[in-house]
């Protein structure tokens, strides 16, 4: 049973998990995998706490939250 984490940043809003959570099934149901055994968990993390190259993202970017 394949388990997919998506880590997005705060803001990324249901509509937006949900797309993602249909789209990234239907890739694992394309090879074969039943719907039923798909988990796929999304994880809104603040740009405060997404660290790039040592720096927290909300420094490098500001709020860019859709």
């Amino acid at each position: 049973m394949p388990i997919v984490h998506v880590n997005v940043w705060k803001g990324f809003g249901e509509e937006k998990a949900k797309l993602v959570m249909h789209n990234i099934t239907q890739v694992f149901v394309d090879l074969g995998i039943p719907a039923m055994a798909v988990e796929v968990i999304v994880h809104e993390i603040p740009q405060s706490h997404w660290g790039i190259g040592g720096v927290p993202a909300s420094e490098l970017f500001g709020d860019v939250s859709p």
